[in-house]
């Protein structure tokens, strides 16, 4: 939350005025500072709760204003530049985040401290062989001659084959949609309405499955079947249309190779 005022030439937070200001884009004479600050108070009268932050901030930010343009009001025995007179400022917010700063150091340090004391009461755990153990690794190399090694490095280096996959195991079931229409009419036509999951429940393949619904989709455009779903995701009905092509009508289709 920020103080917000209300001027003639401004209205917005505070220390964007101050801003504005700074970089000779509102003029200071123009800014009635006492109407501003009756103006805050008669705000914070309105408030349920105090915002200590938010009033530090105004009476901040209003004794700057106050005094640069005492300043410029007020004769003095030399012109000063507008630019010089906000520069101790600078140097007091400079002065202000680098205390800030040291302060957050400072209380990591105290944070390590702390650690470091903590750690200190805790008495690590001694345990091992005794003095008279001693261990011998295994030769990694014994029984290996120098034959031995160059047979190692033939290997190692020799030309290897290209691989080959073998598909000997492999099979391509070619399904077309053409086998699929033929046996679908000849079957439907002489049989009343049916499931697809009844049409397909004896295929075993995936790739089958999707060729006979190509063929019920294409039976359908051609208006031999009717097709029905009673509710969203339901069992799909397909039923012989009356007057239809006969069963053992034969036409061509593009195949679908599985």
């Amino acid at each position: 939350m920020s103080a917000n005022v209300t001027t003639p030439v401004y209205q917005g937070p505070i220390e964007v005025l101050l801003q504005l200001v700074n970089s000779h884009q509102v003029d200071l004479y123009e800014i009635p500072l006492g109407v501003l600050v009756d103006d805050f108070l008669a705000e914070v009268a309105t408030w349920e709760t105090r915002d200590l932050g938010v009033l530090s901030e105004f009476l901040v930010i209003a004794s700057v204003l106050v005094e640069l343009k005492s300043r410029r009001l007020l004769p003095g025995p030399d012109d000063v530049d507008p630019d010089e007179e906000l520069i101790g400022w600078e140097e007091r917010d400079l002065l202000l985040a680098r205390l800030l700063e040291c302060q957050a150091y400072s209380s990591a340090a105290d944070a390590f401290a702390l650690l470091m004391e903590q750690a200190s009461r805790s008495v690590p755990r001694a345990a091992g062989f005794d003095p008279g153990i001693t261990f011998a690794g295994p030769d990694l190399l014994e029984g290996v001659t120098p034959d031995d090694l160059a047979a190692a490095f033939v290997r190692a280096t020799a030309e290897r084959p290209a691989p080959v996959v073998n598909l000997f195991h492999v099979t391509v079931d070619s399904v077309t949609v053409a086998d699929a229409v033929n046996d679908l009419r000849r079957r439907l036509s002489q049989r009343g309405p049916v499931t697809f999951r009844e049409l397909t429940q004896h295929l075993g393949s995936r790739i089958e499955i999707i060729v006979r619904f190509l063929a019920v989709l294409e039976l359908f455009k051609q208006g031999q079947v009717d097709i029905d779903q009673g509710r969203t995701f339901g069992e799909l009905e397909i039923a012989w249309v009356d007057g239809a092509a006969p069963a053992g009508a034969v036409e061509q289709y593009d195949e679908y190779d599985g």
